[in-house]
């Protein structure tokens, strides 16, 4: 009898440990859900961008062909392959200099 006693407080303590591991679970869902449905706009500034270069209604964010539109200048200044491999983007072939 004493040992029945000790089996059902721990299945109602397991129970107890289980739900609320279930609803912890619920919550960081629920605030998952929001933190990503909030988030569907586009960012203010996007990263490889120069300023008024990026569109926010754009999906593809790809940017102009040429370093004018690129957010970092060049450390070094750029030549005509260098041009015409970024106007070839994203074309999967480079041109053959």
């Amino acid at each position: 009898m004493y040992g029945t006693a000790i089996r059902e407080g721990s299945r109602n303590r397991a129970g107890l440990i289980g739900l609320a591991a279930g609803l912890g679970a619920a919550a960081a869902a629920f605030a998952g859900w929001r933190f990503f449905r909030n988030g569907k706009t586009a960012p203010a500034a996007a990263p490889a961008f120069a300023p008024g270069e990026a569109d926010p209604e754009n999906l593809d964010q790809t940017r102009s062909a040429g370093h004018e539109a690129m957010r970092d200048k060049p450390k070094r200044a750029w030549d005509k392959v260098d041009q015409a491999v970024d106007e070839s983007f994203p074309a999967s072939d480079p041109p053959a200099y």
